[in-house]
């Protein structure tokens, strides 16, 4: 329940939470419209943007099952295109990148990239991003 779960994040904020990092998520409106929802909830500290790059094909099928998270068609449909992890990985790569450059026009306080294991597909999001 979104209500229940701003009503907990803001006790947390109250009892002194300094900042709010995000769930992964792959579709920035859902960001805005949770750092709208913050801010209507009285929620005044920075929400930053939880990014995590798409690493492997099953990674599709995988993320929505364990987190409940929704994808974007846009990247479902390249994902399914790719014939390897490797290829899942580069269109991985460029979302997130895409991502980030368009939460920084949207005045993002900060990104924070989950990686599970090796991280130099992020050494090559923030070096093409920042």
């Amino acid at each position: 329940n979104k209500e229940v779960d701003l009503a907990n994040l803001k006790q947390k904020v109250d009892a002194g939470a300094h900042y709010v990092v995000t769930q992964m998520f792959f579709d920035n409106q859902k960001y805005i419209q949770f750092r709208e929802s913050c801010k209507a909830a009285g929620i005044d500290v920075p929400v930053i943007a939880g990014i995590k790059p798409i690493s492997a094909l099953n990674d599709i099928n995988l993320l929505p099952q364990i987190f409940h998270i929704d994808l974007p068609n846009d990247l479902v449909n390249a994902i399914s295109k790719c014939k390897s992890d490797k290829d899942a990985r580069e269109v991985g790569i460029e979302w997130a990148i895409m991502q980030s450059k368009d939460l920084l026009k949207q005045g993002v306080t900060g990104i924070h990239y989950y990686t599970y294991g090796g991280s130099d597909n992020i050494a090559r999001i923030v070096k093409a991003t920042f």
